[in-house]
């Protein structure tokens, strides 16, 4: 890849290294005052991918001063002792933020655990009362992708005013509370999901394109308008291969910025989990 394509590139883990050091000093400063920034994790199962997850979010935890607490149940547990442990660390006022990892099994109702928890402590933002409140224009906790893209266009100093952003998906997770972010800002803002009629016709008008659908290379060059600013959150893995939404090397081409996968938009979203832990406690400190 030559210089000029390089200079495109949104660097996720370096902006994720900044927001960390961010996070490291508000930590130690609420160490210093004697509160000890906490976020319990509770994993339910044995799911790769999940245990993945959980331990590259311990991993930035440790370097960001945050004690990470973890909780790991049998697949066979019930919701009503899910629901338990959620309302026990509800009440723990050592413990600031609390994450519920997904997915999980299939006897449980994801929608009903995420209302358990406290929305104060709602580490992810997908609480009713947060995301009701993100509509409105007031953004606590909020998802932390679509947050973490929002980050990322401040840091590349665009701005969204006035331009077409078209969002591909529509999942409560990225799709919903990025629209609604972008809305708060001011952008014209379309979103596309599978039963789009002709997904290219809004594709190639969009100023940013943000595709979230684990649909591999579903964005080609012809997809895509000439100095679009493109953001990557899907990703398949193939054959022991990562694959985005966007076929990257093609796409860069008519980029003017764009994030890769992996190292775009994953490493971001972490270190907006800690922001919100940081948030978090803060919010507990002045109540």
């Amino acid at each position: 890849m030559n210089n000029g394509s390089e200079s495109k590139i949104i660097d996720g883990r370096k902006l994720a290294k900044k927001i960390e050091r961010e996070v490291k000093e508000d930590a130690d400063q609420l160490r210093a005052q004697g509160v000890i920034p906490c976020l319990a994790s509770i994993l339910v199962g044995d799911d790769a991918a999940s245990k993945l997850y959980i331990s590259l979010k311990h991993r930035a935890c440790d370097r960001a001063g945050i004690l990470a607490k973890d909780y790991h149940l049998p697949s066979e547990t019930s919701q009503g002792e899910l629901t338990e442990l959620i309302e026990r660390l509800n009440q723990d006022d050592e413990v600031h933020a609390i994450l519920v990892q997904l997915p999980l099994p299939e006897s449980i109702n994801e929608q009903e655990v995420m209302e358990t928890i406290d929305p104060s402590k709602d580490a992810d933002g997908f609480h009713p009362f947060n995301m009701g409140r993100l509509l409105i224009g007031n953004e606590g906790l909020v998802p932390c992708t679509p947050r973490g893209i929002i980050r990322a266009l401040d840091e590349y100093q665009v701005n969204v005013e006035g331009k077409h952003a078209v969002v591909v998906g529509h999942s409560n997770v990225v799709g919903k509370p990025m629209a609604a972010m972008l809305l708060n800002r001011n952008a014209t803002v379309s979103v596309c999901h599978v039963y789009t009629q002709d997904l290219n016709k809004f594709t190639s008008q969009a100023d940013i394109l943000i595709v979230a659908t684990g649909v591999k290379h579903l964005i080609r060059e012809d997809m895509v308008k000439e100095g679009s600013i493109i953001f990557d959150v899907g990703i398949t893995e193939e054959n022991g291969k990562i694959y985005g939404d966007v076929d990257y090397e093609n796409v860069i081409e008519r980029a003017s910025l764009i994030t890769p996968v992996p190292g775009g938009v994953g490493p971001v979203t972490v270190s907006i989990l800690l922001e919100h832990v940081i948030k978090a406690c803060r919010s507990s400190i002045k109540n």
